[in-house]
């Protein structure tokens, strides 16, 4: 089940809200557990064991971890015991996602013909087993106490607004709201707006995009020329983000219309005039997780240059990995490792000199990075995503494009200009700032509606619907992360 279909906007949510506000609070967490397991249930029924068991799996680490700090046992015993969860979980892990990439790759490599084991990904694993992983590594270092409910436990695990693409809620981020909460009428009405936003963005701008692009990976042979391919890399930059973004605003709102605050997952990253930059505002919580849970624990930047690199390579080869099991992946992890690093030697020094008057050519340079980088990302293919990706730069393909292709590339490009230059100005902070301006200039993030909020998020919402009943496109491009 998804959040932008008619199944959850007509059913399972107005039931589940409704069932949620008439029971006692005793019984909330309970009611939340349980609808949450029909959800993630909906469309895997038969990996929601596997879920279940990193609940009670954690759930019982962080208790015995609790045990030993209470008899004031050796450290030892509570380090295997984090040691035993992070290779429980992430055994798991890599048992469903990256089995059939080592068998395929052994394979290639022997010549045996091994087959490949076939397994289907359950959605949501890579979430939900680094919020798992987290919650026992924050028990050891005292950042939380341990979890004594295994009901608020599995809620918080199984919670259907964060469970599928995040974003990754740490148990320290709602540790205080997941026995004690307070939902209020303002914090429903700024959830369902939240929601409204995120679900437009998703269903009006991240799925027309996609259709786009669907349309122009068809194009193959002398009619793939560079416009079409740069056309095509636009196109999935902006699919990608109102797809990820809007998902993480849908589940903020709903996170807040149940009285909880997650944390937020992005802020504007294609304003971004580094790449450095850019990753401090893309995925938030993801970059966050690995922050304080790989780097900093690897030593970080404070054992010296050489051991800062390999640290950054972990960290970059793992997201990579993170996002998917296969080598398209690794390579753009391994890009990003590049990049950075070399503005961590000497490039940030200068892109600092270009700020203020020159601050587009910052920007310039980092999109084109970024844009570049979704095209190795967006093909799980390797020889097809280095096929595209080399022609961003072919000389022939501008030739081709320019030339004896213009008529074409020419017609794309000029029918699809006015809905890029909508994506272009939807994805800066533009839009929010004259919203506010309308609205008088001032901070609304918790105060009730305004009757000009009401009437956008009713349209907007109306205008989501009408797509929905009359559009069959309407994937999630983080369900397979």
């Amino acid at each position: 089940m998804v959040f932008s279909s008619m199944v959850f906007l007509g059913i399972f949510l107005p039931i589940v809200a409704l069932v949620y506000y008439l029971l006692p609070r005793g019984f909330r967490n309970l009611w939340l557990f349980v609808a949450s397991l029909v959800f993630y249930a909906w469309g895997e029924p038969r990996y929601v064991l596997i879920m279940l068991f990193s609940t009670v799996f954690d759930y019982a680490n962080g208790r015995l971890i609790g045990y030993f700090d209470s008899r004031g046992s050796s450290d030892r015993w509570r380090k295997a015991v984090v040691a035993f969860s992070c290779v429980g979980n992430l055994g798991i892990l890599f048992f469903f996602k990256y089995t059939d990439l080592v068998i395929r790759s052994i394979d290639q490599i022997s010549g045996v013909g091994l087959s490949a084991l076939g397994l289907a990904l359950p959605i949501g694993i890579s979430f939900y087993t680094f919020q798992t992983m987290s919650y026992t590594i924050d028990v050891y270092r005292g950042l939380v106490k341990p979890q004594k409910n295994i009901i608020s436990f599995g809620m918080y695990v199984c919670l259907f607004p964060q469970l599928i693409a995040g974003p990754i809620v740490r148990y320290k981020d709602v540790a205080r709201e997941v026995d004690r909460r307070w939902e209020s009428e303002t914090l429903r009405q700024r959830g369902i707006y939240r929601f409204v936003i995120g679900l437009s963005k998703k269903v009006l701008l991240a799925n027309q995009a996609g259709e786009i692009y669907q349309q122009l990976q068809e194009f193959s042979g002398s009619d793939l020329t560079a416009p079409v391919a740069w056309l095509s890399a636009l196109m999935y930059t902006f699919q990608i983000y109102f797809d990820f973004s809007g998902y993480s605003d849908m589940a903020i709102g709903l996170g807040m219309f149940f009285g909880f605050h997650f944390p937020e997952n992005f802020d504007h990253p294609y304003e971004s005039t580094s790449v450095t930059e850019f990753w401090r505002r893309w995925h938030m919580t993801l970059s966050t997780w690995f922050r304080e849970y790989l780097y900093i624990p690897l030593g970080g930047n404070r054992r010296g240059a050489i051991r800062q690199i390999v640290n950054l390579f972990i960290v970059w080869a793992l997201t990579g990995l993170w996002h998917g099991a296969d080598w398209n992946f690794l390579l753009w992890g391994l890009y990003y490792f590049l990049l950075l690093m070399a503005e961590k030697l000497f490039l940030l020094k200068a892109l600092d000199k270009l700020q203020g008057k020159f601050r587009a050519v910052s920007h310039i340079y980092t999109m084109f990075f970024v844009i570049s980088g979704w095209v190795l990302f967006s093909h799980t293919d390797l020889s097809e995503a280095l096929c595209w990706w080399k022609m961003l730069f072919s000389p022939a393909g501008w030739k081709t494009g320019l030339g004896r292709g213009l008529a074409a590339s020419g017609y794309l490009w000029l029918h699809s200009l006015p809905f890029l230059l909508i994506l272009t100005l939807g994805c800066t902070a533009l839009p929010k700032r004259l919203w506010k301006s309308f609205l008088g200039g001032e901070e609304r993030s918790y105060g009730h509606l305004k009757r000009s909020e009401i009437a956008l998020s009713a349209l907007l919402f109306l205008l989501s619907v009408i797509y929905l009943v009359s559009g069959s496109y309407n994937p999630f491009l983080y369900f397979r992360f």
